[in-house]
């Protein structure tokens, strides 16, 4: 089984079923030739490292220029995030820049072949081949891999049955939304079980679409907020707020130091 080839998900698909998911429905979305099984994508959990990930891009004229812009573009759905939610608009659009390049990269994996795949590794086959596939480019033995997998299985999974409520709730084909390797979606690249609890319709249309910037502008603030954001707030409170959306110390000093750049 190689990234790209077809895989029915019968066992997933039972999981879900004795879940309380419909079974047809199910049947119907796993029959889609449009899902793969994305070793490729799920193998990154195995071989991507935090402290690989570019964090001194962001810092730079030509991006805080661009934040800036961003700003005066989105004036109008800051200043309502700001006085609704009490959250700098500075620090929405940091985490903006830093999370999508302000809207500009969202991600190319399928999350539902993503999520599917990596929910899968409950089932010892599959983790073998999974294992047979990274073993040559990862640091893990194949103990520390085995519990890695099977702990990633149980948060795809969770995070599975929030992106079928999300997708069925919001009528969106669930073959349509890409974002990165983690499942994480839209501008904020929220993962769907944070768009379940904090996504928000910021533009009052009467949907939540996380590729429209005033409800990923709104939703940020929003989980911020519900983090324990205040405005004042002491540096340490502030870290472990920020620590929420990302636990990496990496992002969370990227994420300060943007955002007193921005009001600067």
């Amino acid at each position: 089984m190689s990234n790209g080839v077809y895989y029915n998900f019968e066992p997933l698909q039972e999981k879900l079923v004795s879940d309380g998911f419909d079974g047809k429905k199910l049947a119907r979305i796993y029959r889609n030739g449009k899902i793969n099984f994305d070793m490729k994508g799920v193998s990154l959990f195995f071989i991507h490292r935090e402290s690989n990930v570019n964090y001194n891009q962001y810092p730079k004229t030509l991006s805080i220029t661009g934040a800036k812009l961003y700003m005066k573009i989105y004036d109008s759905e800051l200043s309502k995030a700001e006085e609704k939610y009490g959250v700098d608009r500075e620090l929405i659009t940091a985490i903006i820049l830093v999370e999508s390049k302000l809207g500009k990269t969202v991600g190319k994996w399928r999350v539902f072949s993503t999520l599917s795949t990596m929910a899968s590794l409950f089932d010892a086959n599959i983790r073998n081949r999974l294992w047979e596939y990274v073993s040559g480019s990862t640091l893990f033995t194949v103990e520390t891999f085995e519990k890695k997998a099977i702990r990633k299985s149980n948060w795809a999974y969770n995070e599975l049955k929030s992106f079928l409520i999300y997708t069925e709730k919001e009528k969106i084909d669930p073959f349509t939304i890409k974002g990165s390797y983690a499942g994480a979606i839209g501008i904020p690249q929220f993962i769907p079980s944070n768009i379940i609890r904090y996504a928000t319709d910021g533009n009052m249309d009467g949907r939540i679409d996380l590729s429209d910037h005033a409800d990923a502008i709104a939703s940020i603030a929003n989980f911020l907020n519900k983090c324990g954001w205040r405005k004042g707030m002491k540096e340490k409170k502030a870290r472990w707020v920020i620590r929420q959306y990302n636990p990496s110390s990496y992002y969370v000093n990227t994420i300060l130091n943007l955002t007193a750049m921005l009001k600067g």
